[in-house]
């Protein structure tokens, strides 16, 4: 599969951040394992952010007010035309690294499950319903220890 990732940084500070080439492997892992479709291509927009970004974003998608993690838009494809547009994922940097300190994870494996977790939602997986729930979570789970990262989930999560 070739992948197209548009990385857009839109964060004043970008120390920390992943490496394209990490974030094309992260994003390239979870679309082959978590689409039902054989992909030639894909392509999607990945924007890093910071907090400010990210609440305005969430407040005027979610109706909430506040900064969060990873917020996924999935392109629909008009009636008739097929692209390989997967959509866009936005994530605040803040927020990434709080997280990460406060689940006491390094910030590379941290950025890896968003990006998973993100892109997952691009495909159409999500986590409202419990069910669903378990199956985005296990996913994410394999895939990242598959790239040597531990688990991201535990029982205080």
């Amino acid at each position: 599969m070739e992948l197209f990732v548009d990385l857009q940084l839109a964060t004043e500070n970008e120390t920390a951040l992943p490496l394209l080439a990490d974030i094309e492997k992260w994003v390239a892992i979870a679309i082959e394992a978590g689409s039902d479709i054989d992909r030639e291509e894909a392509e999607l927009t990945v924007r890093l952010v910071d907090s400010e970004e990210s609440q305005q974003l969430n407040h005027d998608y979610r109706g909430k007010d506040k900064p969060t993690n990873v917020l996924s838009f999935p392109f629909q494809n008009p009636p008739g035309i097929t692209l390989p547009l997967l959509g866009d994922l936005v994530i605040c940097k803040q927020v990434v690294e709080k997280e990460a300190d406060e689940q006491c994870k390094s910030l590379n494996a941290h950025w890896a499950h968003m990006l998973i977790h993100g892109t997952l939602h691009l495909l159409g997986y999500d986590h409202i319903i419990e069910e669903e729930a378990i199956e985005m979570e296990t996913l994410e789970t394999k895939l990242l220890v598959e790239l040597g990262f531990p688990a991201p989930y535990n029982e205080q999560e």
